[in-house]
């Protein structure tokens, strides 16, 4: 039986929301109480901020420089998400290649990606 390729063996074909980073370090992320793991969601009990009954928040993304408790590593280089399968769904949502990804990514001098 043979080792597994190394993770970086398949760079070429990963996203870039794999390895930027730049969203997990501008915006605030809200999301509903529902995803959170107190109340039967995936997203890690200390990751995540009590907002009111409705909504809960990202830690570290509400302050004045942004940035996911979440979040390892340098944007733009090596940077990725510690809870990639749990991430909340604005982190789902979020299109590699939008409007709002071009923003980011200038936040952190990058260039825009081609829209997805």
């Amino acid at each position: 039986m043979h080792a597994p390729p190394h993770r970086e063996a398949f760079a070429p074909t990963m996203s870039q929301c794999q390895s930027c980073g730049a969203c997990c370090a501008s915006f605030r992320v809200d999301f509903s109480v529902f995803e959170s793991e107190a109340q039967g969601g995936r997203v890690p009990a200390a990751l995540a901020v009590e907002l009111n009954d409705t909504l809960c928040r990202m830690r570290g993304t509400d302050h004045a420089r942004p940035r996911c408790a979440a979040l390892y590593g340098r944007i733009g280089e090596k940077a990725q998400c510690g809870i990639y399968e749990w991430r909340p769904n604005p982190c789902r949502e979020f299109e590699e290649g939008s409007e709002a990804c071009g923003t980011a990514r200038r936040r952190h001098g990058l260039t825009a990606l081609p829209n997805a």
